[in-house]
């Protein structure tokens, strides 16, 4: 069963709500934690015939449980895991498909910028890159693999990454610089301080993955996106919205408005009262559909709040105060 509803995630240039209701099934049957969360909510899969009444998963759930949908007697070809700070407990995803993995992302990213072969990409992304088990970095290895004339990963290096984007820029080259917010906000300031001005192409893309990680003061998007514009002198700062838990990314190409690809969807809950779907336009808490997430669990209850617009785009507004086990998160415990 699992390979036919896989053949049919990327088929559609739509979100297809009746595949999300076969996705649904198969994991409510297949993803022990899953099935048991919807028993307590007392439930039938199959009496489940509108994707509104699909219970999300709290997605803290992937730092205490196995989240699979796999046959049991498979093997994950790779675990991701989530970053955290020292003591705490972090999300373990454990991946039966990486092929789907790259498909996902390969597919996620040539949806809103073309052939990741005609990017150079160059990843500011050290938080990732000094831990193993990082999605992340997973997804931007593969991408850069695809056009291997420039780019790469610069930890700290900012000397080499100013000479190398500005040859990068001198031969033409379509530029894309993605960086946690603290690393790009790090490379703002060493620019600054060291008097210099990049010249990227006006087509060169600036893209931010969120996070201060404890390296810096927080600062609202706005301020950061403000402080980057200058520095890189862009008129926008791309958003790429993705988690340890899920295997889609969503975008945004500016103001962070973001934009799904077809197999994924967000949506927004009450913070009051979590299992209750809130209307297009409204706060609340973030739930995502990821289709392609098909051997863990599609259907996640996420820890940021946030707005959907009746176009599909979303905003995120920050995190859920308190964002612990709570609520109907504790029927499971």
């Amino acid at each position: 069963m699992a390979v036919a509803l896989q053949e049919r995630i990327f088929a559609s240039e739509r979100f297809d709500e009746a595949l999300a209701l076969e996705v649904f099934r198969f994991q409510a049957s297949a993803c022990e934690p899953y099935r048991r969360y919807i028993e307590l909510l007392g439930l039938n899969p199959f009496e489940v015939t509108d994707i509104k009444r699909i219970p999300y998963l709290p997605v803290e759930f992937f730092k205490t449980h196995r989240i699979w949908s796999a046959a049991s007697d498979l093997e994950p070809e790779t675990v991701f895991t989530s970053s955290g700070t020292t003591g705490s407990e972090t999300s373990r995803h454990y991946v039966a498909s990486t092929a789907l993995y790259d498909e996902a992302f390969t597919r996620g990213f040539g949806y809103f910028y073309g052939l990741a072969e005609g990017w150079s990409i160059f990843a500011l992304l050290p938080s990732y890159l000094e831990r193993t088990g990082s999605s992340l970095i997973w997804m931007v290895e593969r991408l850069q693999a695809k056009n291997r004339a420039c780019g790469g990963f610069y930890l700290y290096d900012h000397d080499k990454l100013t000479a190398d984007l500005t040859a990068a820029s001198e031969k033409g080259e379509k530029i894309l610089l993605i960086g946690v917010a603290f690393a790009l906000l790090d490379y703002a300031e060493y620019l600054s301080n060291q008097g210099i001005e990049l010249h990227l192409p006006v087509d060169a893309v600036v893209m931010e993955t969120g996070g201060m990680k404890g390296r810096r003061r927080e600062v609202s998007r706005e301020t950061m996106h403000e402080t980057l514009k200058r520095a890189f002198g862009v008129g926008a700062i791309h958003s790429e919205y993705g988690m340890t838990e899920l295997l889609s990314q969503a975008y945004s190409t500016g103001e962070g408005l973001f934009r799904c690809p077809p197999w994924m969807r967000v949506s927004t809950r009450d913070l009051q009262s979590p299992l209750q779907p809130l209307a297009a336009g409204k706060m609340g808490g973030l739930n995502i559909i990821d289709l392609a997430n098909l051997y863990a669990c599609s259907f996640l209850a996420i820890q940021d709040r946030g707005i959907v617009y009746p176009d599909g785009s979303f905003r995120v507004l920050g995190r859920i105060e308190g964002a612990q086990l709570r609520g109907c998160n504790m029927l499971i415990e």
